[in-house]
């Protein structure tokens, strides 16, 4: 089978995980590196090129073309809108869905000392940053993982913060300096799974993924997703969330905030795995009645956050 996917390191990873446990041996599979919009401006605010799929739409055109068979993905750089023809084939068990502080100094985010420097592209990381440390400097930080890094190592910034799952399968989970609780800073919907994509109508591809399903991840992944798109969102909202199935039940934590750290509105709800998607719907409603409508909408009105 033809896998398309992103051609940084960290999506090659990624991708090499899929290929190596799809039916057959590795060598059956390959792999076809696509370059998307967020690709090809590396530099850019990720709102400013575009929004929604910037990581993504290219790969999903490529796939409803026929041009693969399948296509690799971080769950969390996914449009909550699925476009027509395509299908979530399988979502892979879930790595570490944390985030994770690196620092030059060794020191933790309680322990940066005033001013210090920060670096994320994330609105949801810089909105729980200043939640907890106001007296922090936030920067924005684009670039692939081991660039982010290469930038803090040559002293532009203090500490920078990326993704757990994304350290352990580079081989770079040395470098963490602190993983950040989800009691102070709550991932991305959909951070720490891999989501196949496959076209809708391809019954072989379909049989092929299903072994790689993980039925947590989906629950959880699904919970997550629908809240974001209760809240009408993106992977550019700082909007964090954490679904964990225990059992026939699942647990979802929410966080909605200001870029500026206040105001933010953290809020849970739980019900039956099974109906996650209708746990997901249902918190959304709540935060948005508890304010989260008036936070969000200030965000998008706000000329520093385009």
């Amino acid at each position: 089978m033809r896998i398309g996917t992103r051609g940084s390191a960290l999506a090659l990873a990624q991708s090499e995980l899929v290929r190596g446990a799809l039916p057959g041996t590795p060598g059956d599979h390959t792999l076809r590196v696509i370059k998307t919009t967020g690709d090809l401006h590396p530099q850019a605010s990720l709102a400013r090129i575009g929004g929604k799929g910037i990581f993504t739409k290219e790969i999903e055109d490529a796939l409803l073309a026929g041009e693969i068979d399948l296509a690799v993905h971080s769950l969390k750089d996914l449009p909550t809108e699925t476009p027509a023809g395509l299908a979530m084939g399988a979502f892979l068990k879930r790595e570490d869905a944390r985030d994770a502080l690196v620092s030059r100094s060794g020191a933790s985010l309680d322990t940066l000392p005033a001013r210090a420097v920060v670096g994320t592209s994330s609105l949801r990381r810089r909105s729980q940053v200043l939640a907890r440390r106001p007296d922090l400097i936030v920067q924005e930080m684009r670039g692939n993982l081991p660039t982010r890094l290469a930038r803090l190592d040559e002293g532009r910034f203090d500490a920078v913060i990326v993704a757990a799952a994304g350290l352990r399968r580079l081989h770079l989970f040395d470098r963490v300096t602190e993983l950040l609780d989800e009691a102070i800073m709550l991932p991305a919907p959909g951070q720490g799974i891999l989501a196949v994509e496959i076209r809708r109508d391809d019954r072989a591809t379909a049989a092929a993924v299903r072994a790689l399903e993980d039925p947590d991840a989906r629950a959880e992944g699904d919970a997550e997703r629908a809240l974001l798109a209760g809240l009408d969102g993106g992977c550019l909202v700082p909007v964090g969330a954490r679904a964990r199935v225990e059992g026939d039940a699942i647990e979802l934590i929410a966080f909605v905030g200001h870029p500026d750290g206040r105001p933010h509105i953290r809020r849970g709800a739980s019900g039956r795995a099974a109906s996650a998607t209708d746990v997901g719907i249902a918190l959304a409603a709540a935060m948005l009645e508890s304010g989260a409508r008036e936070i969000l909408n200030e965000v998008r009105s706000d000329e520093r956050f385009p």
